[in-house]
């Protein structure tokens, strides 16, 4: 079954080179309304990366996916119009009052800020007439099987890779209760990486500045086989912040473990992709099969990939067991703290500055110039041509495109044998171009022509040939959003976790039976204690404490105090405003 790698792209650069890498599908934010407010990109940029991705028969998804006042969606609207024009391919969204607004062609797919956890949430999307669902990262393998087959004809796209939140999306308001930085307008402040100490309710210390809420990093490569077996269709590289040799380096590394795509052509990378040499905090399967060590107390920073333990230590020196190449400048990280280093001779490292270690200590290397060098290089991606020759020059692409020409009229060829060796050696010569030559056939006699002469019958045919894929692209390939109805929702009263923060979504939850009872946090904060987070993470199954019966709370570096809340059935954690 063929299946959609998607990565994210925070510029137009980023998305050609994640393209170029392998990429099915780019989600790049749009100049408003995303997500990740600092990923912003103009629409003259964002067409720029569609006219290129569509050469590939890849695919550019928009993200407009955070809540939106009455004045926004008006504007969100027109903006969404002038997407569509310029040929992208899908709008994510989190807003319902846009599904209310919008009369858009475009796919849209409902944002995994939707909190897309429950399976009756997923069937409304479903009954409504939406093209794709995000689904929340939090899911087993089971539950998504599930969900599947209770919604066979549903594109559903799973996080594969990357930073995890803490919280269910959208269901986060921390940040917001914090700063008045709302998750859910793109402007999250991260509190889930800052210092927290754990205690008891009767003031007991269980745990004293750690990263209480931080979580390793998402990578499931080793169950793409099985999400897709469950019925993930498109899976997602987290990343929209991250820096161009990661996004490159991680798609890749999924391009290879998926193997072909549902776009076209293939990648040569000057890299061995590895997913350990790119930012994480470590890494974690989270709940896609049971239960595990998900979170990392020890620090939000890049940890890198395992090197060794430390097995002496000299006066400005130190050795380690390792089977990797160390180089000068590598990052070295060891316990929430790190160093560069600055020479080796023999077998001992000489850190750039004093480090407080000890044997037995685990390093990892965070850095390695060597390979940010090798990934930094350009990816070339190309489509594969058959090349027949006879009475007329017809091409074929791996997609079945073809065109056919008349060959040129010219002299006879004085040594049949060199000029054809000559065309074979000329059409070969495609460099920088989009498509390379799989297999050249030629049955006839070649008249002569002047190389100067078939450089330019190359260039013309591959002109042709783009052409002719990109008509068949937006004729066959290119998908639209079937026409939209009203559908049950499955509760009767909603409150503020439905982020509610204009009039159009209110109407359409009504439409849809469903009683509105107060606006988003962002509108107006409830005057009661209301969950803050919900997240799957627990800090007493973290700390061993599930049988505990003692109440938590969590305390900030600014003497904030967070009740916790503990659903043991459902194997929840919430965090409560104090």
């Amino acid at each position: 079954m063929l299946t959609e790698l998607l990565s994210p792209a925070k510029d137009k650069e980023t998305a050609i080179a994640a393209i170029d890498c392998g990429a099915d599908a780019v989600y790049i934010g749009a100049p408003s309304f995303g997500a990740r407010k600092n990923a912003a990109n103009s629409v003259e940029d964002i067409k720029e990366v569609v006219n290129y991705a569509h050469k590939f028969w890849a695919k550019v998804f928009v993200t407009m996916n955070t809540i939106l006042n009455d004045k926004e969606i008006e504007e969100a609207v027109l903006l969404a119009k002038e997407l569509e024009r310029i040929g992208v391919d899908a709008l994510i969204i989190q807003d319902l009052g846009l599904l209310e607004k919008l009369n858009t062609n475009l796919p849209l797919h409902m944002s995994t800020q939707c909190d897309n956890y429950l399976p009756q949430k997923v069937e409304f999307f479903n009954n409504l007439g939406i093209t794709r669902v995000v689904l929340a990262r939090e899911l087993s393998l089971k539950q998504i099987e599930q969900i599947h087959k209770e919604n066979p004809n549903l594109e559903l796209e799973a996080f594969v890779h990357g930073a995890l939140c803490v919280s269910m999306s959208g269901q986060c308001y921390l940040s917001q209760q914090i700063g008045r930085r709302s998750a859910n307008r793109g402007e999250c402040a991260q509190p889930c990486r800052k210092l927290y100490s754990i205690e008891t309710t009767d003031g007991k210390v269980l745990k004293q500045n750690i990263h209480a809420l931080c979580l390793k990093d998402f990578n499931a490569s080793n169950l793409v086989n099985k999400m897709a077996e469950a019925g993930v269709y498109s899976f997602k590289i987290e990343g929209r912040l991250k820096d161009i040799n990661y996004v490159k380096n991680i798609t890749a590394y999924y391009r290879q473990k998926l193997g072909r795509g549902i776009s076209s052509g293939k990648s040569i990378y000057p890299f061995a992709p590895n997913p350990e040499k790119s930012f994480n905090r470590g890494f974690t399967e989270y709940f896609l099969e049971e239960r595990n060590e998900c979170y990392n107390f020890e620090s939000p920073k890049s940890r890198g990939e395992y090197l060794g333990k430390i097995t002496e230590i000299g006066n400005n020196w130190i050795k380690i067991k390792t089977n990797k190449k160390l180089h000068p400048q590598d990052g070295i990280y060891y316990e929430g703290e790190g160093f560069a280093i600055n020479k080796i001779e023999e077998d001992k490292i000489y850190p750039n500055k004093h480090i407080n270690v000890k044997t037995g200590d685990k390093l990892y290397r965070n850095f390695d110039p060597e390979f940010e060098k090798a990934v930094s290089q350009a990816v070339k991606r190309q489509i594969g041509v058959n090349i027949e020759i006879n009475d007329n020059i017809t091409i074929t692409d791996e997609d079945g495109v073809t065109i056919t020409k008349s060959l040129p009229y010219g002299e006879k060829a004085n040594n049949p044998g060199k000029i054809k060796e000559t065309f074979i050696k000329q059409f070969n010569k495609t460099g920088e171009g989009d498509f390379y030559i799989s297999d050249i056939k030629i049955t006839t006699e070649l008249p002569f022509l002047p190389v100067s002469n078939i450089n330019k019958l190359r260039r013309e045919l591959f002109e042709e040939l783009m052409a002719k894929r990109i008509e068949v692209y937006n004729s066959n390939i290119k998908e639209t959003q079937k026409p939209l109805k009203y559908a049950e929702y499955f509760l009767k009263e909603i409150d503020y976790r439905a982020n509610i923060h204009n009039k159009y979504a209110k109407a359409f939850y009504e439409k849809c039976g469903a009683k509105v009872l107060e606006p988003s946090l962002e509108t107006q904060e409830p005057k009661r204690q209301i969950t803050l987070m919900r997240c799957k993470h627990c800090i007493k199954y973290a700390l061993g404490m599930c049988k505990s019966p003692e109440n938590l709370i969590l305390r900030d570096a600014y003497n904030n105090i967070y009740p916790l809340k503990f659903d043991c059935k459902n194997c929840e954690m919430s965090v409560l405003s104090s």
